[in-house]
């Protein structure tokens, strides 16, 4: 658990947000088949919402949430965030969508901390419950909450799987104000009558999308019949397929849909390259590319055991790297990506876990090794790179017999790529 205050003395991480120990392994992930998209998106009308960045100081939030934002460096807001604060401040249930780091989450952090400012204290009650598909996007909401937060005496914690769940059983029972968790690990907790829900006002859903393609979407259905009929509900996902506008029309009410960019593609800042090569001359490629890298390299395996063997081999060629996925333990997985983001690591080789929740700035290139099995899976691994407006660079090796699949993910997102 969390406890923010202006006494900077004080630790800022407590015991319960990142325990470290070693999770249960999982079984392998197998390759899966190359799902087509729906061709006919279920019609939703935009709301005609403001979407012009405009000073953080012009809207007129809590002097403590302000220095927070100071702190952070922001200033100006960014479209998605000029769209959705106003509406959800207003109470307003949102169905958001908006390209990868575009600054989803300070979209809804900040609201959400202005409300609970607004509101005054509720000591002993959860009030704002965020759903995260995995625990390195948990963990990324909750540090940008505290980092906001610094200066309040709002509380957080982050409850996700492979850790122990003691720490998190004490922050629950202790009604931190907000919870951050992934949902399977909320489930736990909930069969084990450590959460207390009934207070939650407001629900937020984090890459919904991800969530629905993970399997977790039961489990969402099972937390929100756990919540009071009466709350607020903010869903947000970088595409929008039909399945989730299905269900983010059930799970909201006269939800307004705020759209920023196009509702299913990478960011403009992009580039996309493909190159074409047998699947045995692969590996000879990457290493050549990777031998002069102009800036830090993120590439994406379809498996985990394929991520691991990559690794190696690049290794064994010279080439600083380091794998991530979900069979390495927590610790090891926050090693990975702390090397990556200091510059240990020149090449970080990943699974989809890496698709989402992954938000380092200076990725220069995203590497496809094999063509990604859905459309959507193509948008939120190039979205790793080009963020904030930067440029960025995308790259797919295709073996011939993956032509097919590259032709319908193109034509899908909408690109062009030969």
């Amino acid at each position: 658990m969390n406890s923010n205050t202006t006494d900077r003395s004080r630790t800022q991480r407590g015991h319960s947000r990142r325990p470290r120990r070693r999770g249960p392994r999982s079984a392998p992930a197998q390759p899966q088949p190359f799902r087509p998209p729906t061709t006919t998106p279920i019609a939703l009308e935009p709301f005609d919402a403001d979407a012009t960045p405009v000073p953080y100081t012009s809207l007129g939030l809590d002097a403590r949430l302000q220095e927070g934002i100071r702190d952070l460096g922001f200033v100006d807001t960014r479209p998605i965030q000029s769209a959705v604060i106003p509406l959800a401040l207003g109470g307003a249930d949102l169905i958001a969508c908006a390209e990868t780091g575009t600054g989803k989450t300070a979209a809804f952090v900040v609201p959400t901390l202005q409300k609970l400012l607004t509101a005054g204290a509720a000591v002993g009650r959860s009030r704002v419950l965020v759903l995260a598909p995995t625990r390195e996007l948990a963990v990324q909401i909750e540090d940008e909450i505290h980092g906001l937060a610094y200066h309040t005496t709002i509380t957080s914690a982050a409850i996700y799987g492979g850790v122990e769940m003691g720490p998190q059983e004490r922050a629950l029972k202790a009604g931190v104000d907000i919870i951050v968790a992934t949902p399977g690990r909320l489930i736990d907790h909930m069969r084990q009558e450590n959460a207390d829900l009934t207070g939650i006002e407001l629900l937020v859903l984090d890459e919904a999308d991800r969530m629905m393609d993970m399997g977790f979407w039961p489990d969402v259905r099972r937390i929100i019949a756990a919540l009071p009929g009466v709350r607020q509900t903010l869903l947000f996902s970088a595409t929008m397929p039909n399945e989730i506008v299905k269900d983010a029309l059930e799970i909201t009410r006269a939800a307004k849909y705020v759209q920023v960019g196009q509702r299913s593609a990478p960011p403009k800042s992009i580039s996309h390259r493909v190159e074409q090569m047998p699947a045995g001359e692969k590996l000879n490629w990457l290493i050549e590319f990777l031998r002069r890298p102009e800036g830090p390299v993120l590439v994406f395996s379809r498996t985990k055991i394929g991520a691991d063997r990559l690794a190696r081999r690049l290794a064994g060629a010279g080439i600083r790297c380091t794998a991530l996925h979900a069979d390495r333990s927590q610790d090891q997985r926050r090693i990975a990506v702390e090397g990556f983001k200091g510059g240990k690591y020149k090449v970080l080789v990943a699974t989809d876990i890496a698709a989402r929740g992954l938000d380092i700035d200076a990725i220069h290139t995203v590497i496809n090794y094999e063509v990604p099995d859905s459309p959507e899976t193509y948008v939120h691994r190039v979205g790793r790179t080009g963020r904030a407006d930067e440029v960025g660079h995308a790259i797919t090796l295709v073996a011939p017999e993956e032509r097919r699949a590259l032709a319908q993910v193109a034509k899908a997102v909408g690109l062009r790529l030969e």
